[in-house]
């Protein structure tokens, strides 16, 4: 194959270098789907399961003091090395889904100390009305009837990794995955007994996945051309929190309806295909867990047994 002429070669490298900067133009570009204006937070598998969730006989008056991040788990050092791995806003995550559910009365504990100061302000007001209005009276603060504690209590990062390449005459595809999972607790505790009347954890995986393709061609003897691409898409850890804990709030509410502990407004609702879904679902996570407490059971009595007839 004779070789192309000296002249030619500048032109070629024009062109190759023209169409390496159309590409980083279209790479530059504003996303089409990327809008300046803030929206409503998304709306999670969970959340639309307790929005459907079937009236209550009753509204539970429930109080939040604190949904904080138990994991003491920070973002990698090349990230931040003072960064928080999981968002330390879930108390506020909890309050909207209680309020979501319509199951519940959630009334203002973590920022009690400022309502107190406000109150005490009214307090003064109606003390000293002006222009002959008259006295009002500062109602009293609404008592609840339980206390939601926990927080989340896990962040295992790369719990699952992995990825895929080939390349063929200088066409290449390669992706990575990586998989981090959080953990989430809810109890209920009775105000007036002490008592926690359920208790839930449930967990949320965090799936991030990465494309590169590639391409290498010499264009001659001399040139090479390289063209190289990349697409990454992160599961917000928020979202997934968020979901956990939708999640927690809806097994802690069907396994209180299970127990008796609340009721529905229709007893009919019973058999509601929304709450038979996550009374399966514990009754999954039961069946799972009773043959290694039976086989313990079956060791311990074996072991007593054992002990009788060699006494």
């Amino acid at each position: 194959m004779p070789t192309p002429p000296a002249c030619l070669r500048p032109a070629r490298l024009c062109v190759v270098g023209l169409a390496a900067l159309a590409l980083s133009a279209c790479a530059l570009q504003q996303p089409a789907n990327v809008s300046n204006q803030a929206q409503l937070a998304p709306a999670t598998p969970s959340t639309v399961d307790l929005m459907r969730l079937p009236p209550p006989r009753k509204k539970i008056v429930a109080a939040v003091y604190g949904f904080r991040d138990e994991t003491g788990q920070y973002k990698p050092s090349p990230d931040s090395s003072f960064s928080t791995a999981v968002t330390q806003g879930a108390a506020s995550m909890l309050m909207k889904a209680l309020k979501d559910s319509g199951w519940y009365i959630p009334v203002e504990r973590e920022g009690l100390q400022s309502l107190l100061t406000e109150r005490r302000v009214l307090r003064a007001v109606d003390e000293h009305p002006e222009n002959g209005a008259q006295r009002g009276q500062v109602p009293n603060l609404l008592p609840a009837t339980i206390i939601l504690e926990g927080g989340i209590i896990a962040y295992d990062s790369n719990a699952r990794t992995g990825g895929l390449g080939a390349q063929f005459l200088g066409i290449g595809l390669s992706t990575k995955y990586s998989v981090d999972q959080v953990t989430v607790n809810l109890r209920a505790v009775d105000v007036s007994t002490g008592a926690i009347l359920n208790s839930v954890s449930t967990t949320k995986t965090i799936y991030s996945y990465e494309l590169h393709p590639s391409y290498f061609r010499f264009v001659n003897y001399y040139d090479l051309l390289e063209i190289e691409g990349g697409y990454t898409h992160n599961e917000p850890a928020q979202i997934a929190v968020k979901e956990a804990i939708d999640a927690a709030v809806m097994h802690l509410t069907v396994q209180g309806l299970k127990d008796r502990q609340w009721s529905l407004k229709n007893p009919s609702d019973w058999n509601n295909p929304l709450i038979q879904r996550y009374l399966q679902a514990e009754k999954e996570y039961t069946v799972t867990v009773t043959p290694r407490q039976s086989a313990q059971a079956g060791t311990a009595s074996t072991a007593t047994n054992s002990q009788t007839s060699v006494q």
